[in-house]
């Protein structure tokens, strides 16, 4: 049975959505899926909305639109304003709950909660809570592995900016390890 996974993952720019979405389309294609990565931006890069859908497939994808996401991120409250309602039923919705201080409203959703911003602050990791949030949700989701996740940090990160690898690393252990 083949699986496929819609997500979308809004927040403002600068905290990383794009890069959040780029990421997990390389671990889906490291992992030999198919995916498809769209980004939207609002008026502003930095400081406006932001979002993009991604698809993970064990099958050709014939649209990169991403209607009823099976997993929204919501990285700040216009974010879970404006996409909660096009959640699918049953859909997992994730939270950053330093920044969101409303519940879900839907009940036909899987809802987590996590303060991802404050956790970044709190382990000298301010700018990285989107790979807090990604690691928490690659605990709670089936979309991708682990394992790959961080092969695929290593790869992206160390070629680019080595600098970087330890401090994503340590982000995505905090998410992963986030017991709430």
């Amino acid at each position: 049975m083949s699986k496929t996974s819609q997500l979308l993952i809004a927040g403002f720019g600068g905290q990383g959505v794009q890069f959040c979405g780029k990421f997990l389309a390389m671990v889906g294609l490291n992992e030999g899926r198919e995916v498809s990565y769209l980004s939207s931006y609002g008026p502003e890069v930095r400081g406006g909305t932001s979002n993009c859908s991604v698809i993970i497939s064990d099958e050709a994808v014939g649209s990169p639109i991403v209607t009823d996401p099976e997993i929204l991120v919501a990285l700040n409250l216009p974010s879970l304003d404006k996409f909660e309602s096009r959640a699918g039923p049953g859909a997992k919705i994730f939270v950053d709950s330093s920044l969101i201080d409303r519940k879900v409203e839907r009940v036909d959703t899987e809802n987590f909660y996590m303060p991802a911003t404050q956790m970044a602050s709190d382990n000298g990791l301010t700018g990285f809570a989107n790979m807090i949030m990604l690691g928490y949700l690659v605990r709670n989701s089936e979309v991708v592995s682990y394992d790959e996740v961080l092969r695929t940090v290593e790869k992206m990160v160390a070629g680019k900016k080595p600098g970087l690898l330890e401090k994503n690393l340590k982000a995505l252990d905090l998410g992963y390890n986030y017991n709430d």
